[in-house]
């Protein structure tokens, strides 16, 4: 059994645990609850015929008064990078926390996952936001963990670039 780290990155109240509820347990609460520190999951998938458990690690979100901690990225194989798309400023954060996480991590594959697509009309991300995020080769889906769209093919494919040891190159997005 292989086993991979992924951390979940992003700013505070995006959804990344959410997402995660949503892949591993099929669920989703309108109630919000901050994440202290880091909370961790597995699930096990099936990766090209392998058996792969997915240690997920959901990270407090960064904002003005709380950095994440560099400490719980090391041994990651890959990150989500979520941004909420209701609101701008989780975009700016997380291109800072990207940064932070390349420096630490070095080339990891990673996704950017812009969540709460269930909720486009009142959407601030804007698609020139998108396309400047894939005009660096970086990929980029549109999520919602109340609705699960593309949250698991989300999860796969970064399992599945993980387990391959495949870091997409610039300008190759999916």
């Amino acid at each position: 059994m292989i086993s991979k780290k992924v951390c979940m990155l992003g700013g505070y109240a995006v959804g990344k645990t959410s997402l995660v509820k949503k892949f591993v347990h099929g669920i989703f609460s309108e109630k919000y609850l901050t994440t202290i520190g880091v909370k961790i999951d597995k699930k096990a998938v099936q990766v090209d015929g392998r058996d792969v458990t997915l240690v997920l690690w959901d990270l407090a979100g960064e904002n003005g008064f709380e950095k994440v901690r560099l400490s719980y990225l090391r041994g990651a194989s890959g990150y989500l990078l979520v941004v909420d798309g209701t609101r701008r400023a989780s975009l700016q954060t997380a291109l800072e926390v990207q940064r932070k996480a390349q420096q630490t991590l070095g080339d990891v594959p990673f996704l950017v996952l812009i969540n709460k697509g269930d909720l486009k009309d009142q959407w601030t991300v804007l698609d020139a936001d998108v396309q400047d995020l894939e005009s660096k080769g970086w990929r980029v889906l549109v999520t919602s963990a109340k609705e699960g769209t593309e949250v698991e093919k989300a999860f796969m494919l970064i399992a599945r670039d993980m387990v391959s040891g495949q870091v997409p190159e610039e300008g190759a997005a999916e």
